[in-house]
């Protein structure tokens, strides 16, 4: 202690009979020299404070006598009540501030006296002071807000986690630790005992984003024992905080639903597969990932583990066009080892999804008939050629492909595989006219490469119309009967029975069953190409003309040539 060794005890009588004769004037008086005072005095030192200074003591020609820096270790103590220091430095340390600096002169009535003691009788003592700290026993917890957030969704309560950035500093502005400087939050449960007392009233009420100075008083933060080096012991702390994060383990996934499109026809379930874009960020507005930057969506199959557990609970219930901001706590995200340098441990995620669109491995092509005209004589089928209109687009309406850009509609002879397989389903059973919109899922439409323009997975919605249609033939047959073939054939092939078939009577022969309605010829090819190939398969010989006994031959080597003429 300043003085145990040094002073003698003056009687509480002696004390006040000296404090008297000094208000008098009849003693000389300490003399104070602030000759160093901080721009900044929030509090001055008042009787009943506790103290904690640094001191040098000399006498009047500079000899030194005592000082705390040669102990290591400052004076701690209490003003004005039951001091234990001499009156004189007990009065010259009222109503100094932290930081500053004064010169206290004290008289020998207010220090040693006539009696000194390892002081010599008499003695007039000089003492430089720089007081350390200042606080009272019932002081609190002091707290500042210097920002906070307009939008302050939750507060930190007790039993909470947080992760939080701070610099520590004494109330002189020494820096003793900063989370800053390590680059890593300090993340904790608040109200568990894990912090001084002081922090954890300190952090209670915060808001993501908000920023606090919280003054601690010593026997709030490590009272008479310090902190290691940089924490003396009776050190008022001064924690400058910015809250990033907070949680409760008892938190599940929160999910704000910010637009749904209407109609919304279906809603995912566990095991559809589902596309959307997102913004990953953490609660700070920090962003971590974002599917938008790499200009893909995010695909995946819905609970069946595939992401994290909050994702995939977010995902289920949600419609194509769907908005949702979903905010996952660690235990059911990246828990508390984080993922690699993207996310620390124990993070709160924000995703902002966009919907994009989904489907069942087990869909099949959905049509939905927007107009039929009232007569229909004949629907499309496999084989059949037809002429069409069509726009094509992902089902958040982004349009991929249109009939409309080219000189004219398409032809196309269906079921032949020159399609997806769901566009070729959606267009047949179609009446000239009609008009559909089908859903093609992507194992029926480009899977799982996608195409040119087209991305991987996507769901695709067409609006068809059919424009024209020729019934077709079956696949390698060039044409066929629509009714018995007349029997026998060559006689009524032969029409000037002349019994031989040149080319110009053969084609004038199969043209007159097709104008009847007795037989059809391949669409979309040339007929007098068609018939020029009918008629070389029969002219055996090749002497361009066909006999009985040619057209006998291939009868037999295939009895379905009466009825479809093949390639």
């Amino acid at each position: 202690f300043l003085f145990k060794r040094r002073i003698l005890k003056y009687s509480a009588l002696t004390v006040l009979l000296t404090l008297i004769q000094v208000a008098c004037g009849q003693l000389e008086d300490v003399i104070i020299d602030r000759y160093f005072i901080p721009t900044h005095c929030s509090r001055e030192v008042q009787v009943g404070d506790y103290v904690r200074y640094q001191y040098n003591g000399t006498f009047k020609d500079g000899r030194k006598f005592d000082s705390s820096l040669d102990k290591d270790f400052p004076f701690v103590g209490q003003v004005g009540v039951e001091s234990k220091v001499i009156p004189g430095l007990d009065k010259g340390v009222q109503g100094m501030c932290v930081n500053e600096r004064r010169k206290i002169t004290i008289p020998p009535h207010l220090a040693y006296g006539v009696l000194g003691a390892v002081i010599p009788p008499d003695a007039t003592l000089v003492f430089d002071v720089l007081l350390l700290d200042l606080w009272n026993k019932e002081d609190k917890v002091q707290i500042r807000i210097l920002h906070k957030q307009q939008n302050c969704k939750r507060t930190v309560m007790p039993s909470d986690f947080v992760r939080y950035h701070y610099n520590g500093s004494l109330l002189v502005g020494n820096l003793f630790d900063s989370s800053n400087l390590r680059n890593s939050t300090y993340d904790t449960y608040v109200g568990q005992g894990s912090l001084i007392k002081g922090m954890d009233e300190g952090l209670l009420g915060m808001c993501v984003g908000e920023r606090r100075s919280i003054i601690i008083p010593p026997f709030l933060a490590y009272d008479d024992k310090g902190y290691g080096t940089k924490v003396p012991p009776y050190a008022t702390l001064i924690f400058d905080v910015l809250l990033v994060d907070v949680f409760n383990v008892k938190d599940d996934v929160k999910v704000e639903v910010q637009k749904i499109p209407q109609p919304c026809r279906r809603r995912t379930v566990v095991g559809d597969f589902i596309r959307y874009h997102y913004n990953g960020s953490f609660q700070d507005g920090t962003v971590f990932d974002s599917s938008y930057s790499r200009n893909s969506t995010y695909n995946t199959f819905i609970g069946m583990g595939y992401v994290i557990a909050g994702i995939d609970k977010a995902l289920q219930g949600v419609c194509v066009g769907e908005w949702r901001r979903v905010t996952v706590p660690p235990h059911l995200a990246y828990g508390e080892n984080g993922s690699g340098e993207l996310i620390p441990g124990s993070a709160v995620l924000i995703f902002d999804l966009h919907i994009i669109d989904f489907h069942n491995p087990k869909d099949q092509v959905d049509i939905k008939v927007i107009y039929k005209p009232a007569e229909c004589n004949l629907i499309s089928a496999a084989n059949d050629l037809i002429m069409y209109r069509y726009n094509c687009s992902l089902l958040d309406g982004t349009r991929l492909y249109s009939s409309d850009d080219y000189p004219e509609p398409p032809r196309v002879t269906l079921g032949q595989g020159k399609l997806i397989a769901g566009l070729d389903e959606g267009l047949q059973g179609m009446c000239v006219l009609e008009r559909r919109e089908i859903t093609v899922p992507p194992h029926l439409a480009h899977g799982t490469n996608g195409a040119s323009g087209v991305p991987s997975n996507a769901v695709l919605l067409f609006e068809l119309e059919l424009l024209q249609l020729q019934k077709g033939v079956p696949e390698g047959f060039l044409f066929i009967w629509l009714q018995d073939s007349p029997e026998p054939l060559f006689p009524a092939m032969d029409m000037n029975q002349d019994q031989e078939v040149p080319l110009e009577e053969f084609s004038a022969f199969i043209k007159l069953q097709v104008a009847e309605g007795r037989g059809r010829l391949h669409p979309g090819i040339d007929s007098d190409v068609i018939l020029g190939d009918m008629f070389k398969k029969q002219d055996r010989n090749a002497d361009g003309k066909i006999t009985e006994d040619e057209l006998n031959i291939n009868v037999n080597e295939d009895n379905e040539v009466p009825k479809h003429e093949e390639l």
